[in-house]
């Protein structure tokens, strides 16, 4: 009995080891709707060395931003405006809750986007 119970906890170990980091998995947004003047968020919390690549669509222009909240303050590192689609990578310097931001105009929009955050590479 005891060399049957061997081979299958062997194999939970492995399927364990084979599961993919959560970092690693993009996450995919589609038909996100954003009324009149209002805002989305996806917040995240990064270390440096680590990056961000993003990518969204909008039916309509939209501001877009990835930001941080330093004390009183917000320190946005990048910074998109009336945009309707834009893509690209941001590196991490310092350790904070970052937030991408897209924010509709009068005309409100629908927005599809993809985030993925990458490790520093070893």
């Amino acid at each position: 009995m005891r060399g049957r119970a061997i081979p299958v906890g062997i194999v939970f170990v492995l399927s364990a080891c084979a599961t993919p980091d959560a970092t690693d998995l993009p996450k995919i947004v589609q038909g996100q709707p954003l009324p009149s003047y209002q805002i989305h968020e996806e917040c995240l919390a990064l270390k440096p060395g680590e990056r961000v690549l993003f990518r969204f669509e909008s039916t309509e222009p939209v501001d877009f931003n990835i930001h941080y909240h330093e004390g009183n303050a917000v320190v946005m590192p990048l910074v998109r405006e009336k945009s309707r689609e834009d893509a690209g990578m941001y590196s991490v310097r310092i350790a904070q809750d970052y937030c991408l931001m897209w924010e509709a105009g009068a005309a409100g929009a629908v927005i599809d986007y993809r985030i993925r955050v990458r490790r520093p590479e070893s």
